[in-house]
């Protein structure tokens, strides 16, 4: 066990940090909720990812996405996986630079056990629904946090067993409604607290 497994396991049986351990995390998305909701599950103990996005580090991503200026020009995937390493260096990252379209999404993740949505288009966002939800995986998807303000807006709908679409399901982002770092946050807060519930209470199912 390196240190940050072994301070973990104060918090977490062995059986439960097995558990969050071996399962294999996909996301799709390597952005404001992607790069957030990364870095809190490897933070509750996983270590098994697939992380796919096509996109580059920008300036205007770091108000809210988990990069750093030194990165700006990176692939978002490589920058993201570096950072995930600095907090578990034996976390098993896969990341993928490339653009998910309808041709590839159903092999990019055909190995995880679950799935994080977190896209900003909604046509990516229902590729990925409409690919994965009739699979039986554990689908976490997102709708609605851009803005700031009562951020009690963004809860949790669970459409079925293996579906939860996390957001407001209407705040888009515009000039006037912009992504910002606190609602994006606690978006992808609760997509992974989504993901770390499924995980430790799998065994009751």
């Amino acid at each position: 066990m390196n240190p940050f497994i072994q301070g973990l396991s104060r918090y977490l049986s062995p059986g439960d940090l097995e558990r969050v351990r071996s399962m294999r995390v996909g996301i799709a998305g390597a952005g404001g909720l992607g790069s957030n909701c990364a870095w809190m599950l490897v933070r509750s103990g996983f270590s098994n990812f697939v992380i796919a996005d096509h996109d580059v580090v920008d300036a205007s991503n770091l108000n809210r996405q988990f990069f750093f200026l030194r990165q700006i020009g990176m692939p978002k995937v490589a920058a993201l996986r570096d950072n995930l390493l600095d907090i578990n260096p034996d976390a098993n990252i896969q990341a993928v630079q490339t653009l998910i379209t309808p041709e590839n999404a159903a092999s990019l993740f055909a190995d995880c056990d679950v799935i994080v949505e977190a896209f900003d288009a909604a046509s990516a966002k229902r590729m990925i629904v409409e690919t994965y939800l009739p699979t039986g995986k554990f689908l976490v998807a997102a709708s609605g946090l851009a803005g700031y303000g009562d951020a009690d807006r963004i809860v949790t709908r669970r459409v079925r067993d293996n579906f939860a679409i996390v957001g407001d399901m209407a705040s888009a982002a515009t000039e006037q409604c912009p992504p910002l770092a606190p609602c994006v946050t606690v978006a992808a807060a609760k997509q992974a607290d989504l993901v770390l519930e499924f995980a430790l209470r799998r065994q009751e199912r």
